[in-house]
């Protein structure tokens, strides 16, 4: 899906995951993408979009998790709802939200890998344009 759509990727190292995250506004989704996926196309709609990756001497692999994670701006705060996507072998998992012109979203993110009982907590924060 990342090259889809064609944003930046970032991630962040947990003992021996990645977590990719990105921040897209959904207007840089084609038509057929955020129809394909469910996610609703407009000037003041994004998507959070992350996957884990798993590290290893063989390489990384997708894996899945158990997420949780909230947003909020100055003005107010809401639960993200995560639907889980995957292509071939990879995993994603997004979750839309509205936004205001020039504002910062401030992110947590709470996660488990798949199979295990290990919480890892991240915190971010994005500024976002209308296109």
């Amino acid at each position: 899906m990342a090259s889809q759509i064609g944003f930046t990727e970032k991630f962040k190292r947990f003992d021996n995951f990645e977590l990719h995250y990105s921040v897209v506004n959904t207007t840089f989704l084609s038509p057929f993408v955020a129809e394909k996926y469910g996610i609703t196309r407009g000037e003041r709609h994004a998507i959070l979009n992350l996957s884990l990756r798993e590290l290893s001497i063989k390489g990384s692999t997708s894996v899945g998790m158990e997420l949780s994670g909230r947003t909020w701006d100055l003005i107010q705060a809401q639960d993200l709802q995560f639907s889980k996507i995957r292509e071939e072998d990879a995993i994603y998992f997004l979750a839309e939200f509205k936004f205001i012109n020039e504002e910062w979203r401030f992110f947590e993110l709470e996660f488990s890998p798949e199979g295990l009982t290990q919480k890892y907590q991240f915190k971010f924060k994005h500024q976002l344009y209308i296109n």
